[in-house]
């Protein structure tokens, strides 16, 4: 009886070091790649303005090139996720870098509305499986209840990326290097390190904690162990095939979600330059760094709502809170007439809610789906979800060349971003791993 405690004592001790240890090798660099990926996708909001009256591009051109990069990311979301599942993780993610780099730089040369549109194409197609891919290679080291922090600790980088990007773009727009338009030296410089990090990846990231030497071997017994126990919790009720999971109604509902969600999200996100140099009337450099605001609090909302959402082991109403909360502030961002400050300060609080949704969201299709069905979901919410990354940029575009003023296409995205709430709302709340062992064993 003596020895219980103490066995327990060291338990709770190589559990404690395996997850400190995963967490500093694992997340700060998947965190850095996925800055490289969100600037290499984003970087064209930057480009805006400078790139439009370089090379004659409406806005509608614009949106549609913008946009556009989602609809290659659809095409190899699901496989993608099933690789990483069933292959090897840092192979194809260093596949997925070295493309998605070189893809940059091709946007940096094109000239006509047909090139920006293959450029963009294809660079959501070569990027497409990096999200998902992390989601799935997360499992493999993270527990259930540990998963939304994680996450927050990738996704936030998305956050970091832009509050990077936009003084950093912003620097680089003012170039003038051998005649050369200063947009294309903001793709090439932006592509470079993807190229570099891709190498990187091969050599740095390990598929699985049994094969982790940096482990020791106390700590990847407990860590396979741990997960081997939350994937035995689950085969009893979520046996099916992986694409038995596109039939699933709480996959479709959070794909329906995600849809709207990004829709909201990469409107708001590729148009802010934008908004702030033409609606509020800000310069290049002034609007640049006050486009990294929101996404300075981005970076708090991120890891709050995680937290939050691993503390109270909830997820469903973290991730609808925050859709709320987004709509509200993009509602008061649009309300005509009001000061350029308080402007700025609802679409910096709407940056803080538009990324805080992303942790807890995401582990809802982890928590509720079997191993290789999980791999699906998260694939396909992802690739039919980011479509509407496509039709947001787009829509935006096309409003504004119609004559819609900024604030009303505002009010559209305020709505997409309460659809996604509502449709999150139905699905249905998942119990965690423990209760569910718990039942199983009564």
């Amino acid at each position: 009886m003596a020895r219980e405690p103490m066995h327990s004592a060291i338990s709770t001790d190589t559990s404690a070091r395996a997850r400190r240890k995963i967490g500093r090798r694992i997340l700060p660099f998947l965190a850095l790649l996925y800055i490289v990926a969100y600037l290499d996708r984003a970087n064209v909001a930057f480009a805006n303005v400078s790139m439009r009256a370089n090379l004659g591009f409406n806005e509608a051109v614009f949106g549609f090139g913008a946009g556009i990069f989602f609809a290659g990311y659809f095409l190899l979301e699901i496989p993608g996720a099933l690789i990483v599942e069933r292959w090897s993780a840092r192979r194809w993610l260093a596949r997925i870098i070295v493309s998605w780099g070189l893809c940059t730089i091709l946007v940096g040369l094109i000239n006509t509305p047909k090139q920006f549109y293959t450029a963009r194409f294809l660079l959501g197609a070569a990027e497409a499986g990096f999200f998902p891919g992390v989601i799935v290679y997360l499992t493999h080291w993270f527990r259930e209840q540990d998963r939304a922090r994680a996450l927050a600790g990738f996704v936030s980088a998305a956050p970091v990326a832009l509050l990077i990007g936009a003084p950093l773009s912003g620097l680089i727009l003012q170039l003038d290097w051998w005649g050369i338009p200063e947009w294309r030296w903001l793709f090439i410089l932006q592509g470079i390190p993807a190229v570099i990090l891709g190498v990187v990846t091969l050599f740095y990231l390990t598929d699985h904690p049994r094969d982790a030497r940096w482990l020791r071997p106390d700590e990847r017994a407990w860590v396979s162990d741990a997960l081997e126990q939350e994937r035995e919790a689950k085969r009893g009720s979520h046996s099916q095939r992986w694409w038995h999971a596109a039939l699933n109604r709480d996959v479709l509902l959070l794909t329906a979600a995600h849809f709207s969600a990004n829709l909201a999200g990469y409107g708001f996100i590729l148009w802010l330059p934008h908004t702030l140099q033409v609606g509020a009337g800000f310069g290049l450099m002034v609007s640049s760094f006050i486009a990294a605001l929101p996404f300075a609090a981005a970076i708090f909302g991120v890891v709050l709502n995680g937290r939050s959402s691993d503390r109270r082991r909830e997820r469903k109403g973290h991730a609808c809170a925050a859709f709320v909360a987004a709509a509200l502030f993009l509602i008061v961002a649009a309300v005509p007439g009001q000061s350029a400050r308080a402007t700025v300060g609802a679409l910096t609080l709407t940056g803080a809610a538009a990324f805080a949704w992303i942790p807890p969201f995401w582990s809802l299709p982890t928590a509720t789906l079997g191993k290789s069905s999980a791999a699906a979901a998260v694939g396909l919410i992802n690739s039919v979800g980011n479509l509407g990354g496509f039709v947001g940029p787009f829509g935006v575009g096309w409003l504004l060349t119609m004559g819609w003023t900024p604030g009303a296409a505002t009010g559209i995205l305020a709505l997409a971003y309460l659809a996604a709430a509502v449709l999150t709302g139905f699905v249905r709340a998942v119990p965690n791993t423990a209760e569910r062992t718990s039942h199983a064993a009564s």
